[in-house]
This record gives structure tokens, C-alpha cells and sequence, in this order.
């Protein structure tokens, strides 16, 4: 996003040298006529400083300013603000159906006569192939190049397509597959923490299309997830309409014990500040804990702000910052930069300052962190080491299995008896620690002690690693530590996020039938962030995150079922007792190691990260200004979304005799909505496939075929573990058709709404839409033909998607869904749309069987009037569209 030419009404814009060169910048002290600047959350005056830039009267004005010194007061604030990011960073699961809605905007333009080359994002926009790559094969030297020829083979025309995309557009890149995991790669290289564009020095900023976005904000880069919908508009320079946000100080102070882990620290402050209730709002971290805190523990603390809820998790810019730069391999003006421009702008942290005032705040002593886990599904409930035992007992227990319960297995690599409890996924993935080279050579020195001692992983065992950059592979090489890991079975499987996002693969055959036909309740070990229900595996039930060498002891130990601070994990050649103390790394240790992650390695991976191997330069390209859509494609196809954008619009409706789609309880994910993983043969997407020639073994999985909405609107709250109240819980993407009360797909029941013309409703619990910012899950909802969402909160992302869908999200009061006890017989009435205004209260009326009418009090979760004209619109995309149109 290009700096514009202000009004500056504070006369803020000043010239400052780095190294001989003049560079323009705003400077934030003009403000503190208005108030004591120095004192706002370092998080906020990057806000400010966005406002100051774009200061034009109109979408930003001199009351806007004002209004962020004016937070100091109650620091607190219900300002709506218009923010632009510098750049927005995509993956490809979520960027693929970015790219495909400008592709459909370029056919709309051109069909309308215009010309299609004036859709470009406006905004620099960088999309990392990484999401692709699945664990097919492991466990050999074979594994990572036989998982890259399937990844290319499933994923040929998903590529064909960006590749179109990168010679199409302007101000967009690509970064092949194989390269990395977006966030690592943003951490490594992308990231400049001080943006310099025509001559303008400002802060870095970015949203993007993975909730993980927030990973940056380690390097003091401020950037969260959005949906792909609002993506895509911060790309066509559409600013993103924000309330100007409560910010909750988390105060570090002490330092990490010896052989406590970054990862161990991070599922700490996800409990805490679950607890605490930080959604919608900015965390920022500070204290004197931050002077000894690598950035990489940062990063990984940053990284997991959609677990703890929060918007980012906000690290300010300071020495370290400066120290990661240099060792990640940037340059030295750059570096300078960024020391100028932080110190000469408010934005440089130091102990010696005085600490920012906040909204609240919370205190963490990092010296009372523990070994910890979290799960079995859900990555806040945190579990010290020493409990998880009893913790897997527990959750045996509830789900009334008998614990000694043995199925005897014979597989190609051996014959063994699984158990409840058994480990079958052991996975050191995913950008929340393979960004972080402490965990990561921790894992391989406890590989290396291990090996010494003869132990080795459980054959029921599935074992992989998939670093988040080329980088990670080079310093375990180069510390000796990888051959190590390599006789664990965990050899290289790919560069990307595998099994924190379902890309898992398939476990042996037998293992499967095993666990199907004897219902067994199996686990997962990953150093991921996410292990919601459903997700990392269709059959694994209890999934759990650790950092990685717990990761390796846990595959060597074949069980969740055990305390590793008492157990041992097996027996050494003399057939003496092996336990976790004996392999866990020295500091010592740690730190001799590390001397082997140098500046040199990430130079070198970085240099032509933009070039791609063999297999990607030999794609062929097509080099026309509008995509030669495939009518019998199953991955890219034409979306339906902008096939009326020549009419004229409609105005809102109140729904008059809505029917219920679905009755949610708590914490429905976007994971739950939105289609992901493995696609099953009998679901409706699956049968799809099948009717187009597509065999199951050629399925790929949702996030490969997100180009395709067929295939997406299908998978449209499929998810094997969601439960329908209409069906008595039970479990698996059903409802009941009410006009003849027969079960089937919610899919195919929407359908049959849609062809009578019957608008639906959806109803749900608190914390709807939790989970990755996913762009289906309201896609598939509106294309469904849901009209509204009720439920008793939103995940901030979500509902900001389903306004950009043109889908409207109703807040119930709390407990209202369950004194409703809805069956799904009734039809709904929503009253006050026709008038709508941001966050006005609408009447719900619920119609009983007998035509009676209950009348309750809710409120519409529009909250802006941008969201207002966005919806009004029929989506964000549709109102850049028409605003496009209606220009000539």
C-alpha cells in the first residue's frame, strides 16, 4: 500500500538519514500536544502512525487521530478506524480462492465491456505454496522426493493456475512449493519489521489468509489473519474497517528453567489468557522477561494468538529484534533502517522506558513455567507432564473403554497389539516450532541420545518431520543431528504444514481397520498448533501438542498413557531403564549446537527463493489477461458469486419464514464449517467426485480442491464430528428436512430448500467460527443459502467473513439457545433488517408447529457502517466490484 499524500494536519512528516540516505517519515511526537503519546501500547502507535499516513479527510480523518490519543483516557474506545496494511501474505489453501474471485472479477469486468487489466491487487501480496504437501510416505530416505512427486501430481493444475496468476497480475508473488511454511518464510525473509516505499519509511504491517499470521508479530511487525474475502478487498485497496481495540498487557519478568521449553511456555500463556477472555482484542507483551526472551520464543509465543483468542500477540521492536535480522541473514541497511526509524519514531522498546499503559494486564513469572501439552482437542487445555496419564485415563474413563482392551496388528513392518492410548501419529510440524532452532535441535539431541541407547520408535508409530524452511534443514545437518532423527524414522517428508492441518496421510491399512473395527481411541503427538476434532486424522480422537523432542519421546514411548517424568521409555543394551531425564538436552548441550545455525543458511535458502525446482519452472503458463477457465475441471472452477453483478441491488429484507438448516451447540469451529482434510467417498462432495470420473484414492483433500466451489459448498459443515441438536447430537454433517422429516446431507437438504426458495437460519452456542480464518466456511454457508447466523458469539474473523459474504450474524442473548430448545420444526422470523444499522437490536421470532409466536430481543453483529455498505452490497467483493463498474 502505497504512502498517499496526507493532509497532515499535524504538520507529522519529517526526513530522516539512514546511512547518507533521506528517507520521509510521520512522526508521532507532532501528536503529543493531544496527549502523552510515549504512553500508548507500542501496538497502537503503529495504528496511529497508519492513520497519520493516510490522513485524507475522508476515509481518515483529524478526529480519527485524535481519537487514538483520546483511548489513553478510558483505554478503551468504540472509534471505528480505517487501517491499510503494506501487504498481505496468502497460503494456498486460502490464496488459491483468492486468486480464482480476481480471475472471476476479471470475466465480470470484461463481460461488462471494461477493460480486465484494472483488476490488480493494489496492496504487495505474497503467496507461499505450502499447504499441499502430504505425509504419504515416511520413515525413509525416499519419503520427502516420493510426498513431492504426488504433491505435483495431485496439484498440477492448482499450480498451472498460479502460475497464470503470477504473470497476470502486477504486485503479486509467488513462492513455489517446497520452500517452506508461509509464516516461517514471512519470519525468515519476507518480514522487514520497517517498510520503505517511495521514499516513506513506516511500519511493517500485513493481514493474511492464516489465522498464524500473527507469528510476525515476534519480529514487531503488526499483522493478523483475515478471511480470504477480506484479503482480497486490503488487496484492491479497500481499507479494513476496525474498532480501535482494547489492548491486554501480558508482563514477563524472570527467565525459562533449564530444559523448559519455548513450546512449554506458549500452551502457559494460551491457558492464561483463555482464561482471561481476550477475543477481539490486541495482547502486547512487555516487561523485563522480553531482555532475555529469543525472538524465536517470541515468534512462537506470537504465533499462537488465534488459540489464546486474541487479535496479535505483539512483540515491540528492541535489541533483539535487531539480533534476529542479522542472524536471519538481512541486510545491513535494512537493519540500520529499522534501528532509526524505531528510535526516532516512539516505536524502540528498552527496560529503561517506562512501560505503556494497557487495558488490563496479566503477570507471568517465566520461571514458573513447566513441561506442558495441551489437548486431547483443544489447544487451551493445557496438561503438565506429569499429568497426562491420568489425563488419557480420564478421557478413557469418560468414553467408558476398557483400558486393557489389546487388538493384535500385523503390518509390513512388523506384528504388534494396539491399544486405547497408543500413539500412531508422532509429528514434528507445523510453523509454531520449526521456526524455533532451540526445540528443534532440542528434538535431535534427544534423537542422538537416544540412539546411543539403543531405543526405537513403536512400530504402530507414523513419524514425520516437515520443517517449516530449507533453513531447518541445513543447521541439523550441519549440527550432525539429522542422522539422529533420521534413524527415529523422523526423515524429511516435505517443507510445509502437514499434520497440524490434516495433510496427515494415511496410516497403514491394518492399524485403520484396527482402530475402525474395534472403535479404539487412538492419539496424535505434534508440535503443532491446532488439534481440534477431525482435524489431524479422521480416526485419531485424541490429538495433542507438544513441543518437539516430547514430540520424538513420545514416538519412542508408543503411548499417551504414561507420565514420562516417572516411566521410563524403554531399555537400553544393557537392559537397563531408560527415562526422559536421561536423553533430555543440557542447556549446555543446547547452546554448542546452536552454533550452528548461522546467517550464511538463511542466505543462501533465501537467494533465489522465487525460481522453484525443476518441476515447477517446466508448468506451462497461460499469458492471457482472463483465465481459460476448464469446464471439466475439478480444482478451478468459475464461481457463481458475480453472475448478477450487472443488476441492480436489491434492498435488505427482513426473513419471513426461515427454515433451520442446523441447531449448534459451544465452540463450533471454523474447522467444523468449513471443508478440510481428507475428503470421505460417501460424503456429498465425494459422490460429486465420483460422478466426474474422479477415483477416492485421487481425492486429494478440501484445502487442494478450494478453487473448486462445487466441491466446497459440498464439504459445507460435513465434518465428521459436528453435531446437530435437530438429530440429538448426533455426530457427522446431517439435519432433519423438515416438510417430510427425513434425514440426509445438510447439503443435499439445502438444495432442496433452495429450489422451493425457502431462506435458511442457522443456530449455535458461544465462540461460533473459532479456529483458522477460513474463507469457505462462509462462502459454503451463503452459496447454502443461510441468511443469517444465529449464535451467542463470534469468532472476530468469522463474522467479519459472513458480513463479506452478505450473510447477516445475529448475537442471541446468553442461554437463550438452550431455553429455546429448538427441534428444527420451527420457522424463524428475523425483523428490523429492512432498517438495519451497525449492531441495531432485530426482532427474533420463533413460529412453533402450532403457528404460535415467541418474540426475543437480539442483536445484528453488523458493526461498522462499512460492514453496513459491504453488506447492503451483497459482499465485499460485489461492492469493490460495483464501485469499479459504476467509475466509467
Amino acid at each position: 500500500m502505497k504512502a498517499r499524500n496526507p493532509i497532515d494536519s499535524f504538520q507529522s512528516q519529517q526526513t530522516l538519514d539512514v546511512d547518507g540516505k533521506r528517507y520521509q517519515y510521520f512522526n508521532l511526537a507532532a501528536l503529543n500536544p493531544l496527549g502523552d503519546v510515549d504512553r500508548l501500547p507500542y501496538s497502537l502507535k503503529v495504528l496511529l502512525e497508519n492513520l497519520l499516513r493516510f490522513e485524507d479527510g475522508d476515509t481518515v480523518t483529524r478526529s480519527d487521530i485524535e481519537a487514538m490519543i483520546a483511548w489513553l483516557q478510558k483505554r478503551t474506545s468504540d472509534r471505528e478506524i480505517q487501517y491499510r496494511p503494506a501487504r498481505v501474505l496468502m497460503q494456498d489453501f486460502t490464496g488459491v480462492p483468492a486468486v480464482v474471485d480476481l480471475a472471476a472479477m476479471r470475466d465480470a469486468i470484461a463481460k461488462a465491456g471494461k477493460d480486465p487489466d484494472r483488476i490488480h491487487p493494489q496492496s504487495a501480496v505474497d503467496l507461499v505454496i505450502d499447504h499441499s504437501v502430504m505425509v504419504d510416505h515416511y520413515a525413509s530416505e525416499q519419503a520427502f522426493e516420493q510426498n513431492v512427486a504426488l504433491e505435483m501430481q495431485r496439484n498440477h493444475e492448482r499450480y498451472q493456475f498460479l502460475r497464470w496468476g503470477q504473470q497476470a497480475f502486477s504486485n503479486f508473488r509467488v513462492v513455489p512449493p517446497g520452500t517452506g511454511i508461509c509464516h516461517q518464510v514471512n519470519l525468515e525473509y519476507l518480514g522487514q519489521t520497517v517498510w520503505q516505499d517511495d521514499g516513506y519509511l513506516f511500519p511493517d504491517t500485513l493481514v493474511g489468509t492464516d489465522s498464524h499470521t500473527t507469528m510476525i508479530n515476534g519480529l514487531g511487525v503488526l499483522g493478523w489473519g483475515v478471511g480470504g474475502i477480506e484479503a482480497e478487498a486490503a488487496m484492491l485497496g479497500q481499507p479494513i474497517s476496525m474498532l480501535i481495540p482494547e489492548v491486554i498487557g501480558f508482563r514477563l519478568s524472570g527467565q525459562l528453567k533449564p530444559g523448559v521449553t519455548a513450546t512449554d511456555l506458549v500452551l502457559t500463556v494460551t491457558d492464561m489468557l483463555r482464561k482471561k477472555g481476550v477475543v477481539g482484542k490486541f495482547v502486547e507483551f512487555y516487561g523485563p522477561g522480553l531482555d532475555g526472551l529469543p525472538l524465536a520464543d517470541r515468534a512462537t509465543i506470537a504465533n499462537m494468538a488465534p488459540e489464546y483468542g486474541a487479535t496479535c500477540g505483539f512483540f515491540p521492536v528492541d535489541q533483539e529484534t535487531l539480533n534476529y535480522l542479522r542472524l536471519s541473514g538481512r541486510e545491513d541497511h535494512l537493519i540500520n533502517r529499522v534501528e532509526a526509524y524505531a528510535k526516532a519514531n516512539g516505536l524502540w522498546r528498552d527496560s529503561n522506558h517506562p512501560e505503556p499503559l494497557y487495558t488490563e494486564t496479566l503477570q507471568l513469572d517465566l520461571a514458573d513455567v513447566v513441561s506442558s501439552l495441551a489437548g486431547p482437542k483443544r489447544p487451551q487445555d493445557r496438561v503438565p507432564l506429569p499429568a497426562m496419564a491420568s489425563a488419557m485415563t480420564d478421557l478413557l474413563s469418560l468414553n467408558g473403554l476398557q483400558s486393557d482392551l489389546t487388538v493384535p496388528v500385523n503390518t509390513e513392518r512388523g506384528a504388534f497389539s494396539l491399544k486405547h492410548g497408543d500413539v500412531v501419529i508422532a509429528a514434528i510440524t507445523s510453523c509454531t516450532n520449526t521456526s524455533n532452532p532451540s526445540v528443534m535441535l532440542a528434538a535431535g539431541l534427544l534423537a542422538k541420545k537416544a540412539v546411543e541407547k539403543g531405543l526405537t520408535r513403536k512400530p504402530w508409530v507414523k513419524s514425520s518431520l516437515a520443517p517449516g524452511s530449507k533453513v531447518v534443514t541445513r543447521y541439523l545437518a550441519a549440527s550432525g543431528l539429522q542422522s539422529s532423527l533420521d534413524e527415529l524414522g523422523f526423515q524429511l517428508v516435505g517443507y510445509g504444514c502437514t499434520t497440524c492441518i490434516g495433510n496427515s496421510g494415511p496410516l497403514m491399512a491394518p492399524i485403520e481397520a484396527a482402530i475402525q473395527e474395534n472403535q479404539l481411541t487412538v492419539a496424535s503427538v505434534l508440535s503443532g498448533n491446532r488439534n481440534f476434532e477431525g482435524r489431524v486424522h479422521p480416526l485419531v480422537k485424541a490429538n495433542w501438542l507438544a513441543s518437539p523432542p516430547l514430540v520424538v519421546a513420545f514416538a519412542l514411548a508408543g503411548t499417551a498413557c504414561i507420565d514420562l517424568t516417572q516411566t521410563p521409555l524403554g531399555e537400553d543394551q544393557n537392559g537397563k531403564p531408560v527415562f526422559l531425564r536421561d536423553l533430555w538436552p543440557t542447556a549446555e548441550e543446547l547452546s554448542t549446537v546452536m552454533a550452528a545455525v548461522t546467517n550464511n543458511l538463511f542466505r543462501q535458502e533465501y537467494a533465489d527463493i522465487f525460481s522453484g525446482d525443476a518441476h515447477w519452472q517446466q508448468i506451462p503458463v497461460d499469458s492471457g489477461q482472463t483465465y481459460p477457465w476448464q469446464p471439466d475441471s475439478t480444482y478451478v472452477r468459475l464461481p457463481p458469486f458475480f453472475e448478477a453483478i450487472s443488476e441492480p441491488l436489491q434492498p435488505l429484507k427482513d426473513l419471513h419464514k426461515a427454515a433451520i438448516l442446523a441447531v449448534f451447540g459451544d465452540s463450533i469451529t471454523t474447522d467444523h464449517i468449513s471443508p478440510a482434510g481428507n475428503i470421505q467417498p460417501d460424503s456429498p462432495a465425494g459422490k460429486y467426485l465420483q460422478a466426474q470420473g474422479i477415483r477416492p484414492a485421487d481425492f486429494n483433500s478440501y484445502g487442494s480442491r478450494r478453487g473448486n466451489h462445487e466441491v466446497m459448498m459440498r464439504g459445507t459443515f460435513a465434518n465428521i464430528r459436528i453435531k446437530n441438536r435437530m438429530l440429538g447430537g448426533q455426530e457427522g454433517g446431517n439435519t432433519r428436512y423438515q416438510p417430510t422429516g427425513e434425514t440426509m446431507s445438510i447439503y443435499d437438504a439445502a438444495m432442496k430448500y433452495q429450489a422451493q426458495d425457502v431462506p435458511l437460519v442457522v443456530f449455535a452456542g458461544k465462540e461460533y467460527g473459532t479456529g483458522s480464518s477460513r474463507d469457505w466456511a462462509a462462502k459454503g454457508t451463503s452459496l447454502l443459502g443461510v441468511k443469517a447466523v444465529l449464535a451467542e458469539s463470534f469468532e472476530r474473523i468469522h463474522r467479519s467473513n459472513l458480513v463479506g459474504m452478505g450473510v447477516i450474524p445475529v448475537e442471541l442473548p446468553d442461554g437463550l439457545l438452550d431455553a429455546l430448545n429448538l427441534t428444527g420444526q420451527e420457522r424463524v422470523n428475523l425483523k428490523g433488517i429492512d432498517a438495519l444499522s451497525p449492531g441495531a437490536s432485530l426482532a427474533l421470532e420463533i413460529v412453533n408447529t402450532q403457528g404460535e409466536i415467541q418474540s426475543y430481543p437480539v442483536r445484528a453483529r453488523v458493526d461498522t457502517q462499512t460492514e453496513m455498505a459491504y453488506l447492503k452490497a451483497g459482499g465485499i467483493l460485489h461492492y469493490v466490484l460495483r464501485k469499479m463498474l459504476e467509475a466509467d
